[in-house]
């Protein structure tokens, strides 16, 4: 049997658990009205700012950066169809030189429109799931796929897209500063393990399935001279 000693210290260990995840709900969302219970243990447990608002702002960052893609992707889709006519031309003109030159050109922005559609799907999909974040167990398993899926992201435009890389970064820091709020509310640590980086992985195979397929539907085959459409539409 337990000695006195014992019974407290097992008390003492339940009563902070309960204090833990007491802290996760009340750092989830802030309290109805300044009155409220919630309010003055608030007032009296320091800790990180509420979690749901930095959810909120983190989701609306994410939009942020998918507008800018869909920019991105729409000014890709303008020079894709002025090489296009161009390198058209020049396989009319029988100028093989031009027309490679410019195939080339077309190949290069086929392969960054490509990596840019992926970043969005995946983007999509993590901002999707950070806006259903209800719960503890949900928050845990959403947030640290999402944290992986931005670095892969970040990592793939940093040639097609460079200007995105900041924001991103900044928006990738918030997440895991997150991760760190929670494991310190509930004294559990999370980590970046195996299981974590399949997910990730997964979210951007799934993007990057959907952005091949977008890229046969849009992206016309390039010409040439043994093409007989070409010059039969110059006629």
């Amino acid at each position: 049997m337990l000695s006195g000693h014992g019974i407290t210290a097992s008390r003492r260990i339940i009563a902070k658990r309960f204090t833990d995840m007491s802290k996760f709900e009340k750092n989830w969302k802030p309290a109805a009205s300044s009155g409220s219970f919630g309010q003055k243990t608030r007032e009296t447990i320091r800790g990180p700012q509420p979690l749901k608002p930095q959810i909120q702002k983190a989701t609306g960052q994410l939009n942020q950066e998918i507008h800018r893609l869909d920019g991105a992707l729409n000014r890709m889709k303008q020079r894709e169809t002025a090489i296009f006519k161009k390198t058209v031309a020049a396989v009319q003109q029988h100028d093989e030189a031009t027309s490679k030159a410019y195939s080339n050109e077309l190949a290069e922005v086929k392969k960054m429109t490509k990596i840019v559609t992926q970043s969005k799907i995946a983007l999509e999909q993590i901002t999707m799931r950070l806006q259903t974040v209800t719960e503890f167990g949900d928050f845990t398993a959403v947030l640290a796929p999402a944290i992986g899926v931005i670095k892969n992201v970040r990592t793939s435009l940093a040639t097609a897209l460079p200007d995105a890389q900041g924001a991103l970064g900044d928006i990738g820091t918030e997440l895991s500063t997150m991760m760190t709020d929670v494991g310190g509310l509930t004294g559990s640590s999370f980590f970046m393990g195996s299981e974590t980086n399949e997910e990730s992985e997964k979210i951007m195979a799934e993007a990057a399935a959907v952005a091949e397929k977008r890229m046969g539907e849009s992206f016309p085959e390039v010409p040439s001279a043994q093409d007989e459409s070409v010059f039969s539409s110059g006629s």
